[in-house]
């Protein structure tokens, strides 16, 4: 349950952790809360706050915790923090409200806390016991845990492909190659993205919007990224012609050129990179969404940009949609370039699948989070 309410706040707590929290007493459930990064409250404070005020009851005048809190379990997904942020630290809560015991998932990977949450409560006489689901607890900050320790995002590429490895049909008039259901679980992979980037190549041939589309709610705008050596972005683009700040330009034109000029004036953000050559240094563009803030960043791009990609090793994740048809003939392949050998090709680990109507997907890891 802690899980199911951290996911509910997984386009709210940015540039936090997801966190949910669950307290619960013989079997009954007190209280309960996620993070929302504009409530500020943790959690852990949301479910104790949400318990006293269905059971008011106190245990002195002085406004200590409810008597019914006392000898509680606390289940939470996130290590509560010791350290004073934008909030009071959530162990003093914790102790406050009585609770003896306490479930972790994880530790949190933020070097300010990283066990000592944990060494806090215990030195208090608070249980604490520490990997419950813990799996599926990483998987759900992997973003956090990768910028946390890095200050770069973790990079998920996203592709679709057939039996055969062909990206596109040779027919323009034929689009897509996965189902709609594939098409709707990459909505809510971009849902819980911070930011989509995709390359020039894709932009000129498709005329993307690359947004959010699930309809759900969400803090911040999906950034939209292009990588744009040499600036062809069109000004009647559907991107330019949607964008509202939340579209970002990578270019090795200067920012003070006519087009990049009109592209700013029509709310495109557009940052030079210096150098020379038609590809952009993908590790420093990486880098600069890490000094953004953005957390999980998805790659959707064409063959050209996946290829260079996986070359410059800036990917961390593939979340590979194959539909069950052939193509073959002149249809699109996936890698243009490819690798010399199977000891230099990037290899996947942490292998899940899962299916998604007729097609079915394969889930993994380059390295680890």
């Amino acid at each position: 349950r802690a899980l199911d309410l951290a996911r509910q706040g997984e386009a709210f707590a940015h540039p936090n952790p997801r966190v949910g929290a669950v307290l619960v007493k013989n079997g009954r459930v007190l209280g309960e809360g996620f993070h929302n990064y504009t409530d500020s409250r943790h959690a852990e404070v949301i479910a104790i706050e949400k318990a006293i005020k269905k059971h008011p009851r106190r245990s002195s005048s002085s406004g200590a915790a409810a008597a019914s809190l006392r000898g509680a379990s606390l289940y939470v997904n996130l290590e509560p923090c010791c350290h004073t942020g934008r909030t009071a630290p959530c162990t003093d809560a914790v102790i406050a409200a009585g609770i003896r015991k306490v479930f972790v998932a994880m530790r949190d990977p933020d070097p300010r806390v990283s066990g000592r949450g944990i060494a806090r409560l215990r030195r208090a006489g608070i249980v604490v016991e520490v990997g419950l689901l813990e799996p599926e607890a990483r998987r759900l900050n992997e973003g956090f845990a990768r910028w946390i320790r890095t200050r770069r995002p973790l990079v998920t590429l996203k592709l679709g492909m057939t039996l055969d490895g062909r990206v596109a049909s040779p027919k323009k008039s034929e689009r897509w190659i996965t189902s709609p259901q594939s098409r709707e679980a990459v909505q809510q992979m971009r849902h819980a993205a911070d930011a989509v980037v995709t390359g020039i190549g894709t932009v000129l041939k498709d005329d993307p919007f690359l947004t959010d589309r699930t309809g759900l709610k969400r803090r911040r705008p999906l950034v939209r990224v292009v990588l744009d050596s040499r600036l062809r972005l069109p000004l009647k683009s559907n991107l330019v012609r949607s964008a509202q700040g939340d579209v970002l330009v990578f270019t090795r034109q200067p920012e003070d050129s006519r087009k990049a000029l009109a592209l700013e004036d029509a709310g495109v953000e557009v940052m030079t990179l210096p150098g020379r050559g038609k590809r952009l240094p993908l590790k420093e563009v990486f880098a600069e969404l890490g000094e953004l803030s953005l957390l999980g960043v998805m790659l959707e791009a064409g063959p050209t940009l996946v290829d260079a990609a996986l070359h410059a090793g800036v990917v961390d994740k593939l979340m590979l949609f194959i539909a069950p048809k052939f193509l073959g003939g002149r249809a699109l392949a996936l890698l243009p370039d490819g690798f010399r050998s199977l000891a230099g090709a990037p290899q996947l680990r942490d292998i899940r699948l899962h299916r998604f109507g007729p097609d079915f997907a394969i889930e993994g890891y380059f390295r680890p989070v």
